[in-house]
């Protein structure tokens, strides 16, 4: 899918989204082709500049619960954008069966996590944990009485969904396909004894952004200056949140890099009391999720973009590293490298 097709839509709603918002006069657009699940633009207006986000994936009620918590977020010194409400009070646009969202533009770049100084990379385990005490503070709603349930998928469900897959992947859809699924049907069946144990997560849980990589945070003079996409909120183990982050921040070129995992959750824990077994307890059940899942394939087919094939084998290669390492990963989570 080129970005071309992608951004067809906008020019037709452009009108109608500014004048909802009451942006003023359109100067200039453009597309940011970054993003992988929604579309979004840089609109430059007679009112300043502003991202425009055409949201496909997440429901629109859900959006609009997440975008109010904001103002409270900025109210606590975290850098948080200014969500832009229509005439009508709306945080959220509809035309055309398409929801659209504003929000203040925010100057910076995105700096992946591999170059980030080790500081830097505690700082943002200090961000992440600050985020999710203020979350605790301004959530969209209650906090149940035990996180959601997260049982592991079985090894038979996941070994035949990579059987079925293998089967509507078109002929050589992208070179290497076939072979990594043969690959992670192998690695499946050798681990399938260390599937976790239970339904629910260990450790403390509360509201969590569900999306902190370094394509959602901005950076200027060193410094984060905007989190963004907010379309994920959600009531997660924190342990989870961290597991992830540190993976999509510091999984980089199919190896990971334990120094700055080792620092990222390190500031973590110097806010937030997360046990090392429960976080290792994270780290395990996120090791499994990317051993029985298959999105980018999934999402290969649905949308015919070859960009989540190379996510696929991308994620390979880190999960047969991370598998092969496996205790000195769960080290470097605990903490225990020789640059702290």
């Amino acid at each position: 899918m080129t970005d071309a097709l992608r951004e067809d839509p906008l020019p037709t709603a452009l009108h109608a989204v500014t004048r909802a918002f009451v942006l003023g006069e359109v100067y200039d657009r453009r597309f940011l082709a970054q993003g992988l699940m929604n579309r979004n633009w840089r609109v430059d207006t007679a009112s300043g500049p502003y991202a425009v986000k055409e949201i496909t994936d997440v429901p629109l009620p859900e959006v609009r619960g997440n975008l109010a918590v904001l103002a409270g977020l900025a109210g606590d010194g975290l850098p948080v954008p200014a969500p832009v409400a229509t005439a009508s009070g709306d945080l959220v646009a509809e035309f055309d069966g398409h929801g659209y969202r504003v929000l203040a533009w925010v100057d910076g770049r995105h700096v992946p996590g591999t170059e980030l100084t080790l500081d830097q990379a505690r700082e943002l385990g200090v961000l992440l944990a600050r985020l999710h005490h203020a979350l605790g503070r301004h959530a969209p709603g209650p906090l149940p009485d035990r996180p959601p349930p997260a049982e592991a998928t079985g090894v038979a469900t996941a070994d035949s969904a990579a059987e079925a897959l293998t089967a509507r992947l078109p002929a050589d859809p992208m070179p290497g396909l076939d072979a990594a699924l043969r690959e992670r049907r192998a690695l499946l069946n050798r681990y399938a004894d260390r599937r976790p144990d239970g339904e629910i997560p260990a450790g403390p849980y509360g509201w969590t952004h569900g999306d902190f990589r370094y394509r959602n945070l901005l950076r200027r003079d060193g410094e984060v200056a905007a989190i963004l996409d907010w379309d994920r909120l959600g009531v997660r183990p924190y342990g989870e949140e961290v597991a992830r982050t540190a993976q999509v921040q510091f999984g980089v070129d199919g190896v990971f890099d334990l120094d700055r995992v080792a620092a990222f959750t390190a500031g973590y824990r110097s806010v937030i009391d997360l046990p090392v077994a429960d976080l290792a307890d994270a780290v395990t059940r996120l090791w499994w999720k990317r051993l029985t899942d298959y999105w980018q394939l999934e999402f290969l087919l649905a949308r015919k973009d070859p960009a989540f094939g190379k996510l696929f084998l991308e994620g390979e290669a880190l999960l047969h590293w991370w598998t092969d390492r496996a205790d000195e990963v769960q080290a470097a989570f605990a903490g225990r490298r020789g640059c702290l």
